[in-house]
């Protein structure tokens, strides 16, 4: 009796007007994608008048696979993709990802026993730290256990919880599954309940994506194959764990995934019971205060992104005004009330630096308003860079004027990314 009006909650709560922190955030969302869109046009009209035009397709693939592409399928797919369950996950950029193939009762405790005690490990959150260690795992063939696996949506967010196995200790083959934790009261498609809904894969290799030309995982056609793989690994783990399966779920069909991967299904969705099973009890660990240097640690690898760049901008435009030869010429033929001008406003340049360099460390130490104000600035800095640019009063050619440009607009993707904006928003 009490499911139905939580159901109807959760449902009104998905119609309410967006808050005006996320309104904020796609805004600046959109102003990123312009800016990304037009460095890529830039880059690309100057590097092909250069020898070294080959060389200047890198960073034309990269600007376009990881910060044009995706944005664009998330602003397209926001419109014609159902936000709503059909047995299908998203991407983060909104593309429609791997099936939903898998159903969990039981808490979440009691997940993570079986799943570990059946040898699977929980895989890592995306930061800068795990990226570059499934980097060189990948460049060295090197096991990484509990690599990150790419954030995949259900129910408006990401997945809750990840397990891979490895196979044969190497990274770019490996077992995986995620987890959701369904919303309270809420019932699959025919009347149906289930505590978590998970999306089990195999991945077979590393390619690029078909639809956003970024490196990826590519996964095993018979996504039926894994799905039995994670029921029967969690049977074999403990003897209370049941599973019920509800036939035809869904119509047997065969799609693509997010990275333009072909995956066949039969539609069957087996649950697995874990509700019986007895985990071990939790020891009790005095967690060390939350410092600093462990708080960045666990930054996501945009906002760490963001502040290097800031950085270096701020770098950039130091040595750029020191090496200016026109401006200590200026200091020395002014009169002293000119030079008196000139020293406050190189002042008011410092104080800027020095504040813009303050904003970025508090956005590490998740400060919403500190990274509400960045935003703005950097979005400020491009937009007045490109209005000199349209009118003819600056020209950017492949020199320092060009790459401060490209990384403002980078750091404006990076602070108006989801993971940023959740990570501000997160309580300490």
């Amino acid at each position: 009796m009490n499911e139905l009006p939580h159901r109807r909650r959760w449902m009104l709560q998905m119609q309410q007007p967006l808050p005006p922190a996320t309104v904020f955030d796609r805004t600046t969302f959109l102003v990123g994608t312009a800016a990304a869109v037009w460095m890529a046009v830039i880059i690309a009209i100057q590097g092909v008048r250069t020898p070294w035009a080959l060389v200047w397709f890198i960073p034309i693939w990269a600007i376009t696979a990881y910060l044009v592409l995706p944005r664009l399928h998330r602003m397209l797919s926001d419109l014609y993709v159902p936000d709503y369950f059909f047995g299908r996950t998203r991407t983060a950029d909104g593309l429609l990802g791997d099936p939903v193939n898998l159903g969990v009762d039981g808490s979440g405790a009691q997940l993570d026993h079986v799943m570990t005690t059946a040898g699977w490990h929980r895989a890592d959150e995306i930061t800068a730290v795990s990226t570059w260690r499934i980097i060189a795992s990948t460049l060295t063939r090197r096991s990484y256990a509990t690599a990150p696996v790419s954030p995949l949506m259900l129910f408006g967010r990401r997945h809750d919880v990840a397990y891979q196995q490895e196979v044969e200790g190497n990274p770019k083959q490996r077992h995986h599954v995620r987890f959701w934790h369904s919303p309270p009261g809420w019932l699959l498609p025919g009347g149906a309940h289930a505590d978590w809904l998970g999306a089990a894969t195999y991945d077979t290799d590393v390619g690029l994506s078909l639809f956003t030309l970024q490196v990826t995982h590519r996964i095993d056609q018979n996504t039926d194959v894994e799905r039995d793989h994670v029921v029967t690994t969690a049977q074999s783990a403990d003897s209370e764990v049941t599973v019920r399966l509800l036939r035809d779920f869904t119509t047997g069909y065969h799609s693509r995934n997010g990275g333009g991967d072909r995956f066949v299904t039969d539609g069957n969705l087996p649950i697995v019971d874990v509700s019986r099973t007895v985990p071990p009890e939790p020891v009790a660990v005095v967690q060390p205060e939350s410092g600093t240097a462990r708080q960045i640690a666990r930054a996501p690898l945009s906002v760490i992104t963001a502040v290097m760049l800031i950085a270096l901008v701020t770098v950039i435009q130091l040595v750029d005004v020191l090496t200016d030869g026109t401006f200590w010429q200026l200091l020395a033929d002014s009169e002293p009330d000119e030079l008196v001008l000139i020293i406050v406003v190189a002042g008011v340049f410092g104080s800027f630096m020095i504040w813009q360099l303050i904003m970025a460390w508090l956005v590490l130490r998740r400060g919403r308003r500190s990274r509400a104000v960045l935003i703005v600035l950097v979005a400020l800095q491009i937009l007045f860079m490109a209005i000199d640019y349209l009118d003819g009063s600056a020209t950017l050619g492949l020199d320092w004027t060009l790459l401060t440009a490209s990384v403002q607009a980078i750091t404006l993707l990076c602070l108006s990314s989801e993971s940023a904006g959740a990570w501000a928003r997160r309580r300490r």
